[in-house]
């Protein structure tokens, strides 16, 4: 992966992606998805988009968007009214991101030890 991340909790104990400045904005995104099926769904979603069998795929989150094209993927928040509202990555690194989400997903609700 090209950008770092880490993981971490939130005070009510759910595991949270934190993402470089400049593609924060992913994580919330990310953070959606709760099944490892929905995931392989999006994943499949980017290998078609990848290798041209879509021009461009849309998929609407409760909270963001992300228009997957060939080479870049441009997210865009509903929440945030402010600059920027968007952010872009490269495709395959998005790819990328909900692997490494996907391997997370059996954590997520995990409770920690105190």
């Amino acid at each position: 992966m090209k950008y770092s991340y880490e993981f971490t909790r939130n005070p009510l104990g759910y595991l949270r992606i934190i993402l470089p400045q400049e593609i924060n904005l992913f994580s919330d995104f990310i953070e959606d998805i709760v099944f490892e099926t929905e995931v392989d769904e999006y994943i499949d979603i980017v290998r078609k988009v990848m290798e041209g069998e879509y021009d461009e795929f849309e998929i609407e989150g409760n909270a963001t968007s992300v228009l997957i094209k060939k080479d870049t993927t441009v997210l865009h928040h509903f929440y945030i009214f402010d600059n920027p509202n968007e952010n872009e990555m490269e495709t395959e690194q998005f790819k990328e991101l909900m692997l490494i989400w996907r391997n997370k997903i059996p954590e997520r609700y995990k409770e920690t030890e105190n």
